[in-house]
């Protein structure tokens, strides 16, 4: 039915509707946003992994990542572990064994052998929602529309939100 309504909108406007998505870097303790991303909807959310988690360790100290599986991506796992940084990203359900970094390998040996809920509680992986809080609360505040219309302008517009949004958090402190 998806694909109908796409083709639907294709033909009705002579273009896909693109849209953007926003990629947070949420410290799990204050609820701050310490990095953003925006990129547009044909961007794979672990290509901008690294660039994040770069920008988010100019401000705080990160020994601990949570992600889910779109972050599942061989090649993130090496960079964050030169950074210093123990990574719970959710294998993909197809995940193998056999293949990958060995954190993930262990990753994945865990999930297959113990199941989703006890791999989630012995990895940790349940402080992934403060991102989720935050995610939610930001959509909450400011809807999810942009009133800027270009790419940079999207850009500036969600940064100065993702500021005032950390200030109403600290405010709380």
């Amino acid at each position: 039915m998806l694909a109908s309504i796409s083709g639907w909108v294709e033909r009705i406007y002579g273009r896909k509707k693109r849209y953007i998505k926003i990629h947070f870097v949420v410290d799990a303790i204050t609820k701050e946003v310490l990095a953003m991303e925006v990129t547009t909807d044909d961007a794979h959310d672990s290509e901008v992994l690294l660039s994040l988690m770069a920008n988010a360790s100019r401000y705080r100290l990160i020994s601990e990542a949570c992600m889910d599986g779109a972050y599942d991506s061989s090649k993130n796992y090496a960079p964050l572990r030169g950074m210093n940084i123990n990574s719970i990203i959710k294998p993909r359900r197809n995940a193998r064994v056999d293949r990958g970094p060995p954190e993930r390998r262990n990753s994945v040996i865990i999930l297959k052998t113990l199941g989703e809920r006890e791999w989630s509680r012995v990895m940790g992986y349940g402080r992934r929602w403060a991102a989720e809080t935050a995610f939610s609360t930001f959509k909450r505040l400011y809807g999810e529309y942009s009133m800027a219309k270009n790419m940079e302008t999207i850009t500036k517009e969600l940064a100065a939100k993702a500021y005032i949004y950390n200030t109403l958090i600290n405010l709380q402190n």
